[in-house]
C-alpha cells in the first residue's frame, strides 16, 4: 500500500520542495564544506598576478558569482543535453592553479588565463560529446596519476604561505608601512601557520558534526584572531568597498597564447573525466543508481560552456567539488532545493564586494596552514584513485615514471631553458601536463598483463 510522501521525506528526492528550515540548514552545510576552497585559490592567483586591491575583490567575487552560475547549471538542464541534472556543487578548482601560476609567471595576467578557459572549456564541450569513446584513453590508474601530480605541485605553493608569501619581503614590507611579523619566513607566520594546521587537525581528527565539516574554516578562524593579536590584519581597504556590485564583462581583458591555452586545455580534458567520477559517486551514493550516459554528457557539456562564460566575467576555472560529493554519500540528501539555496548563498557573497574585501584580509601564513592538508587530500584522492586498480608491474611504470618527470622537470631550475619559451611553459612551468601526456602514452604503449 503506497503512503504519501511527507515533505521531510522529500530531502531524499531530486524534485520536490522539502521544509525551509531543513533545506537552509542543510544548504549551510554545504557551503561551509567549499567556500575556503571556492575563494583560495582566487587569492592565491591574485597574488600570483599581482593585482591591486581593487582588482583582487573583483576576482573573488567573479569566482563565487560563476561557481553559483556553473552550480545553477547542472541543477537546472537545459534540454536533454546540457546540464546533468544531479545534485552537484561547483566551484573554483585547485587543480588549475599550478598552470595559472604559470602563466601568471610568465607574465601573462588574468587575461590569459582567460583566454585559455575558453579554449579549455571548448576541449570540455567536446570531451562531453564524445565522452563514450574518449572515456577509455582515461582509466582510474591515469586520472589518479593526474590528481597526486596536482596534489604535490601544490606543496611548494602551500609551505611558501605559511611562511609569509615570497613576495612580502624585508623590504617591500618596510616600503608598504606593514608590520615586520609579515616578514617572509618569520617566525611569527610560522607560529601562526603552526596554529592554524593544528585546528584544522584537531577539528578533523576529533571534531564532531558541523565541527568536523568546518574544520577548515574554524581553523582559519582561529588562525585569523591570532594574526590580528601579531598586528597582521589591516581592514583599511574593506571601509571603501561597496555593499553590491556585479562582475564586469571582460573587465580583465582576453588573451590568446597558445602555449597556455595548450596547458590549460589538457587540464580540462583531464578533469572532465573525473567529473565523471564526482558525477558516479553522487548518483551512486545518493541515489541508489549509476548516472545515466545524458547525465554524464549534459554534465560534461555544460562544465565547459559554464567556464567559457566564467572567462568572460573575470572568474576562475570551475569544477565538481569532492567534498560536496562526500556530504551527498554520507546524508543521502539530493533534493535540488537544498543545492540551490547553496547555490543562493554563493552568489550573495559574491554581489557583495564588502565580503571580498574581507576575504583579501586574510594573512597568506593562514591561508597556508589551512590549505596544505587541502593540498595532501588532493595528493592522497590520487592515491586512492591509483590503489583502486591492481598495483602490477605496468601500472607502478605508469604512475611513478609520470610523476617523477612531471615534478622533476618543473622543479629542476632551468631544465627546459635552451628550448623555445613555448616549450617551456607547456612543458617546464607545471608538472600536470608532462606527467598527463606520459601516463597516457605509456598507457597506450606498455604491454598489458595477461590475466
Amino acid at each position: 500500500m503506497e503512503t504519501q510522501t511527507s515533505r521531510g521525506d522529500l530531502l531524499f528526492q531530486f524534485y520536490g520542495v522539502p521544509p525551509l528550515g531543513s533545506s537552509v540548514s542543510l544548504a549551510l552545510q554545504h557551503l561551509v564544506a567549499m567556500i575556503v576552497g571556492c575563494v583560495t585559490p582566487a587569492i592565491i592567483i591574485s597574488e600570483a598576478v599581482g593585482l591591486g586591491q581593487a582588482d583582487r575583490v573583483l576576482l573573488i567575487q567573479a569566482s563565487l558569482v560563476m561557481s553559483a552560475v556553473s552550480t545553477f547549471l547542472q541543477l537546472f538542464p537545459i534540454g536533454k543535453r546540457f546540464g546533468s541534472g544531479l545534485p552537484v556543487i561547483l566551484g573554483v578548482s585547485f587543480a588549475y592553479v599550478p598552470s595559472m601560476q604559470a602563466i601568471a609567471s610568465s607574465g601573462g595576467g588574468i587575461s590569459a588565463i582567460a583566454g585559455a578557459m575558453v579554449v579549455g572549456g571548448i576541449v570540455a564541450v567536446i570531451v562531453g560529446v564524445f565522452v563514450k569513446q574518449i572515456r577509455t584513453l582515461f582509466p582510474p590508474v591515469i586520472t589518479g596519476t593526474v590528481v597526486f601530480t596536482i596534489g604535490l605541485s601544490l606543496y611548494p605553493t602551500a609551505i611558501n604561505y605559511m611562511a609569509g608569501g615570497t613576495g612580502n619581503t624585508a623590504a617591500a614590507v618596510a616600503a608598504k608601512g606593514l608590520p615586520e611579523a609579515l616578514v617572509y619566513g618569520s617566525w611569527q607566520n610560522w607560529l601562526v601557520a603552526v596554529l592554524t594546521l593544528a585546528v584544522v587537525m584537531l577539528l578533523n581528527n576529533y571534531g564532531k558534526g558541523i565541527c568536523k565539516l568546518a574544520s577548515i574554516l574554524l581553523g582559519m578562524l582561529f588562525g585569523y584572531v591570532v594574526a590580528m593579536c601579531f598586528g597582521m590584519v589591516s581592514f583599511a581597504d574593506v571601509g571603501d568597498a561597496a555593499w553590491f556590485s556585479l562582475p564586469r564583462f571582460l573587465h580583465f581583458g582576453i588573451t590568446f597564447d597558445a602555449s597556455s591555452c595548450i596547458a590549460v586545455g589538457l587540464l580540462f580534458a583531464i578533469n572532465s573525466i573525473q567529473a565523471i567520477g564526482d558525477f558516479t559517486a553522487t548518483t551512486v551514493g545518493g541515489l541508489d543508481r549509476d548516472p545515466t550516459d545524458q547525465e554524464l554528457q549534459g554534465g560534461i557539456i555544460a562544465y565547459g560552456a559554464s567556464n567559457i562564460l566564467a572567462a568572460l566575467f573575470g572568474g576562475l576555472p570551475t569544477a565538481t567539488y569532492s567534498q560536496n560529493v562526500g556530504i551527498v554519500t554520507t546524508n543521502k540528501v539530493v533534493n535540488r532545493t537544498v543545492f540551490a539555496l547553496a547555490g543562493g548563498f554563493l552568489l550573495l557573497a559574491g554581489v557583495s564586494p564588502k565580503f571580498a574585501a574581507v576575504l583579501t584580509t586574510i594573512p597568506q601564513c593562514v591561508l597556508g596552514g589551512a590549505t596544505i592538508t587541502v593540498f595532501s587530500t588532493i595528493a592522497m584522492t590520487g592515491m586512492k584513485l591509483i590503489a583502486s586498480q591492481d598495483l602490477t608491474a605496468r601500472n607502478t611504470t605508469i604512475v611513478g615514471l609520470s610523476a617523477a618527470l612531471g615534478v622533476g622537470i618543473s622543479q629542476a631550475s632551468g631544465a627546459l631553458s635552451q628550448f623555445p619559451e613555448a616549450v617551456t611553459m607547456i612543458f617546464g612551468k607545471s608538472p600536470v601536463v608532462i606527467a598527463t601526456l606520459m601516463a597516457v602514452l605509456l598507457n597506450l604503449l606498455l604491454p598489458k598483463e595477461k590475466g
